[in-house]
């Protein structure tokens, strides 16, 4: 059976100026306050493009962390389903920050895109699984052979799931892999037009809750090597003209994450109201995945002094989307290394 690439085309992102309201799968939400800040060196505009991912930036967002931090400034979140959505609106510079995965990060990067990573949200552990319908008959990764398998191309999902199949040693032309969106993949489930999916949440609760069960995990995909994680990336210009802007929403972040990791009531009904889940799908879905603090995050991000693994990280799965064909070259770990700015932590 055939599956459908996907593959980036650096002249197709660049092509694409226009508004961040007309990119495929954004939604838009613009606030501010009431008073105007005092620091001439403050943008008038921040536009955040935002996954609706159970971390602490979503935390960030429920609790206006950064209208608070900067009353005067609009700040406009814009919702996108899918990375490559985020790479078009970075490239077109629709967007300042972006949160992003580290498959159509690293295809950013390779592509030379215009943006350096900041921080690392999480580490994806089992809040993106491979759901099979309980009526499909799938009950392993070898038996979805021949059945019908969900997932947005270029993703998190669809990378750890291309993972599992080699890991697996089951080829690629065995499975009919489908590219769908989140909630495209939740329409086709209920009308049956699909055996399962691998996805991430909260889309991946509502499956299991119609008749789904969780087959495998980016948890132990993780295991066998494929490493999978969201990251923030900063547009180079921004950076360039307000880097107290970006070191403070670091830190404000920082403060989401150690909130989030406290699991309060109060977190926990943000969050629900974020992601649309109720309060016990909510604390399942913190649970599934790995967030990091500033000082916790070092080991991956690294520090103006030292190098941390995110690089050999993003090197690893550039090697592997060259194997897929949906990069046509992988750079050195130099290029990575340079695209992770580390000296913005001490």
């Amino acid at each position: 059976m055939k599956i459908k690439k996907y593959t980036v085309l650096l002249s197709a992102i660049l092509s694409v100026c226009i508004l961040i309201t007309g990119c495929s799968g954004a939604k838009t939400v613009s606030t501010s306050g009431d008073t105007k800040a005092s620091d001439s060196a403050l943008p008038k505009e921040i536009r955040l493009g935002y996954f609706q991912s159970p971390n602490g930036e979503l935390l960030a967002k429920g609790e206006k962390l950064l209208e608070k931090k900067f009353p005067g400034v609009s700040i406009k979140y814009v919702q996108f389903d899918v990375g490559r959505d985020i790479n078009a609106a970075m490239a077109s510079g629709s967007i300042d920050i972006a949160t992003i995965g580290t498959p159509p990060g690293t295809t950013g990067i390779v592509n030379d895109l215009p943006y350096k990573i900041y921080y690392l949200h999480d580490i994806i552990g089992s809040s993106e699984a491979l759901v099979a319908k309980n009526a499909s008959g799938i009950k392993s990764v070898a038996d979805i052979k021949g059945k019908k398998i969900a997932t947005p191309f270029g993703s998190t999902s669809h990378y750890s799931l291309l993972a599992a199949l080699k890991q697996n040693n089951i080829s690629e032309n065995d499975v009919t892999i489908l590219d769908m969106s989140a909630q495209d993949i939740i329409a086709a489930w209920s009308r049956g037009e699909i055996d399962g999916a691998y996805i991430w949440q909260p889309a991946q609760s509502k499956l299991v809750s119609d008749g789904g069960k969780v087959i495998l995990s980016s948890e132990d995909v993780a295991k066998g090597g494929a490493v999978t994680g969201e990251f923030g990336i900063v547009n180079n210009d921004f950076a360039a003209k307000y880097p107290d802007v970006v070191k403070a929403y670091i830190d404000i972040l920082d403060e989401a994450t150690k909130s989030y990791k406290t699991q309060s009531d109060d977190v926990v009904k943000t969050l629900s109201a974020e992601l649309g889940l109720s309060a016990e799908d909510t604390k399942q879905a913190m649970n599934q995945i790995s967030v990091l603090d500033k000082s916790e995050q070092a080991q991956y991000i690294g520090t103006s002094d030292k190098q941390g693994k995110l690089p050999q990280i993003l090197k690893d799965t550039s090697d592997f989307l060259l194997t897929q064909k949906a990069v046509t070259t992988s750079p050195d770990i130099e290029t990575f290394k340079k695209a992770v700015r580390n000296d913005l932590y001490n």
